[in-house]
This record gives structure tokens, sequence and C-alpha cells, in this order.
């Protein structure tokens, strides 16, 4: 707010009663402002303060049956005496603990301050595809990122980027035995203003501990990790495509190499990390996705590991991936329990969006009980459309005989998936017990699918700009 002149400032402060205080991790008000003015700015910067909220946990989210108008009311400005107060805005719970406290056994810490860098000889640059040939982590940058981790040494070890080489473990190493590993995937976006981006970053570094300390190999420090990852791609910089329709993907990997058979814990481990420049996960202009639902494989089950990116969850499903392909089917629906319910297609998240029988619009996704992939693209899904408002969120279970009946009533407007490679990807039918189910999701004039893959992607290439783009330089 500007003042003509300094009298009148003087004049208003005057004659403006204080506000009560709001808790600081909303928003700080250092001035009164007009009930009209902070409407507007409470809803144009949602996604500021929900992401303020982030590290901060709060209460499962449950299901709304008023659309947006239960998270429009909490956000609400009150008028008292013709001066506006903030009603408080429950946060919105991370799926998974956004910091973890280190074994006291894990030892010392590495740290990006300690980065040793080692450039590639001319003579071992790779040539540049391109973009247009891109295929999913078939070609790979000149170099990458590592830290040793060893117990007996006191700990994690100097990180180091080195030219890209093959690694040299022993055959007893335990990763080749008992799959003791884990990887993320997160992708570098060059931006319409040159600028290269992660997205959300931290989120990935959480739910990298959270696996690792359920897989009994080592913990470490998320920071650390984010910078020494941004200065392997400024590095390799000229390997981000100059595209939207690319990117370079990033996968951070965790293995346990002690050379020993024992089915333990691992005392020496190694943290990489490898670059690889990737176009569309699924082709330009196809269509959408054709889902093979055979209710006899299962993908996870309650306790296991199926919450966690560990690499024994992905090899069992290849052979049914192969199954699905025979049947004319692009990815697996993945179902479980008696009453078959939907938990992931292919390695996404998957959404449901339908009309209730009060003819209120809701959008839905399985829950976080296990079975499922906590995604990052899955959580910044739910959080956007609570922000928008205009229906309501719920994570719930939800099986295919709701599937059917929705589409035979005409109440199925879109399904689709949710990932890292994909982004969004559309679902047209579903191949289950002899028949196929229509999915109408592509028949709209403007599908929430769509919208949301433009404004994740906006965010992403930093043509919206929001705190879940990590700028680096």
């Amino acid at each position: 707010l500007t003042h003509k002149s300094t009298e009148q400032t003087e004049h208003r402060r005057q004659a403006t009663p204080q506000l009560h205080p709001v808790p600081s991790q909303l928003i700080s008000l250092r001035m009164v402002l007009r009930t009209k003015n902070l409407v507007r700015y409470v809803f144009q910067n949602q996604h500021k303060l929900i992401q303020q909220l982030l590290v901060q946990g709060g209460p499962v989210r449950a299901c709304s049956g008023h659309g947006g108008t239960q998270q429009q009311a909490q956000l609400r400005v009150e008028e008292d005496d013709n001066f506006p107060k903030i009603t408080e805005v429950p946060p919105l719970a991370a799926p998974f603990p956004m910091k973890l406290e280190h074994a006291a056994d894990v030892g010392e810490q590495f740290k990006y301050s300690d980065l040793s860098v080692r450039l590639a000889a001319p003579h071992q640059l790779n040539p540049k595809p391109d973009v247009d040939d891109l295929a999913f982590g078939k070609y790979f940058t000149d170099h990458m990122l590592k830290v040793s981790y060893h117990r007996r040494l006191g700990g994690w070890q100097k990180p180091e980027i080195t030219p890209m080489e093959n690694l040299n473990l022993h055959p007893a190493a335990k990763v080749f035995h008992y799959a003791i590993e884990l990887f993320e995937g997160m992708k570098a976006y060059r931006g319409y203003d040159g600028k290269i981006r992660f997205f959300r970053p931290e989120m990935n570094m959480a739910r990298m501990n959270v696996t690792a300390y359920r897989s009994g190999l080592p913990t470490f420090e998320s920071e650390e990790l984010i910078k020494a990852m941004a200065r392997l791609v400024m590095i390799d910089s000229e390997w981000v495509p100059h595209t939207e329709s690319a990117s370079l993907y990033i996968r951070p990997t965790l293995i346990g190499i002690e050379p020993t058979l024992g089915v333990a814990s691992s005392d020496s481990a190694l943290l990489y990390t490898i670059l690889s420049p990737v176009g569309p996960y699924f082709k330009p202009g196809a269509k959408g996705l054709k889902l093979y639902a055979e209710p006899k494989y299962t993908r996870a089950w309650p306790g296991g590991v199926g919450d966690r990116k560990v690499g024994s969850n992905y090899g069992p499903t290849i052979h049914v991936q192969q199954e699905a392909l025979r049947h004319g089917c692009h990815q697996v629906l993945w179902l479980y329990g008696d009453d078959h319910q939907l938990t992931e297609v292919g390695v996404m998240n998957i959404f449901m969006l339908y009309i209730k029988e009060n003819g209120e619009r809701e959008l839905i996704t399985p829950p976080l009980n296990g079975l499922i992939l906590p995604g990052i693209t899955r959580d910044s899904i739910i959080r956007l459309c609570h922000q928008w408002g205009e229906f309501s969120v719920c994570e719930r279970k939800f099986t295919m005989a709701e599937v059917k009946k929705l589409s035979q009533e005409g109440r199925l407007l879109e399904m689709f998936g949710a990932g890292t490679a994909a982004v969004i990807s559309p679902i047209e039918r579903i191949a289950y017990m002899g028949e196929e189910i229509y999915l109408p999701t592509e028949s709209h004039e403007n599908p929430l699918f769509r919208r949301l893959y433009n404004t994740l992607t906006d965010i992403q290439y930093g043509k919206l700009e929001h705190p879940w783009a990590y700028v680096i330089d």
C-alpha cells in the first residue's frame, strides 16, 4: 500500500487498532490490509503458506464432502469491527517424515564442503544425442557423484564427483544377493529463462532416508546431498535439454556393498548419483493408457515395503508387464485384496475424478496404507487441488466394482496416473476379468489431468513462480 504523505500515514497508524497476533508460520502482517486486499493475498499465496507448514506435520487429511467449501471456509477472512483477521488453516501432513534422526552407530555425516571434483578428460566425453532420439535411461552424462560409507572408518567418507565409470564390487557384495539397495527418481529442468531447476528435491531426499532406514542402510543429511547433486548437474549442464519436452533424469542410488553372505545389515555402502537426458515417458500424441488388471498378481501387501522405493519392488513386476503387453495393454493396474482395490498403475500413483450421488465432484486416490509409494507428484496434485478448492479431495480405498458401477452410471469422469517420469498419464481403458471398461478421461473439453499437467510443468520449467521449484546455480 502506498500513502501520499507521511502525515496521512501517521494519521492512519494512530486511527487503526492493532491486529491480533497471527502465527508466524502462516503470514506476517506488517500493516493493516482492508478485507478485499487480504482475501486476494491469502488465496493467491496459499501454496507458499502450505509449503512453509510441510515440515511441521499435522493431522491426517479426512475426506471432505463439501468440495472446496470447507477449505475456503478455513481460509476465510472474518470482519470484527471492520478489521480483518485470518482463520488458521490446518496444515496438510507430509506423506513421510521430513527429518529423520540418524542412528547412533551411523557415524560421521558427509558434507558438501568436502566435495572433490575430478573432471573427465576430452577423450572421455560422450557425444550428446538428439533430443528427438531420447529414450528413457538410455544415455548418460560424463560425470557421476559418489560417497562411500564404511562403519569401521567412522561413517560417511568425503563425497567426490568423477568421470562416469564402472563400479568395482566384490562378487559377495550384499546388493547382489539380497537386493540391499534403494534409489530415487528426480529431474532437472531447463526453464524458459535458461535457469535449471529441481522439483521439490527435499521430498525425494526425505523419502530416500526413510527407505534407507527400512533397508538397514546408513542415513544422510538431505541438504548436503541436494547441494552435491546440484553441483553435478551444473558440471554436466550441457546435458540438460534446451526444450520443455525433455529433461535431465537424476538417479541417486544407495547400495550395500559389504562382501559377506550373511543376511544382515551392510557395514559398507555406496551412495552414487548418475544423470540421464530423457524425453517424454510415453510417445507424444499417443492415446490414453490401456491397463491390464489381473487380480491374481499383487504388487505389495500390508507390512511389506510397497511404500518404499527399493529395487526389489520392481524386478518381480517385469513378467506381469510383459503379460500386459501380450494382451495389448500399456501398463499393469495393480489390484489388492479379495475386493480388488486399485493401488498403482505401472510405476505411478492413480487418481480418479467422479461425480458423487449428491452431484458434487470428488477426486480420490488410494491412501498411504503401506501398499503404495508416497509419490512426490501425488502429494503435489493433492495440494494443488486443495488450493483450487473446486471439488473435494479424498484419500481412500476404491475397488474395481466401484469403478464399473461409476462407469455404467456415467459418473466416472477421469482416471490418470501420476509420477516423476511421466508426470500425468490419462487412462482410456481397463481390461478386467474378460471385459473392457471405457473411461472418458480425454473426452472432456478442459480435463483435470491436462490442467494438472500444465500447472506442474509450468512450475518445473519456471513459467509459474512457486516454492516447489529449486533453482540451482
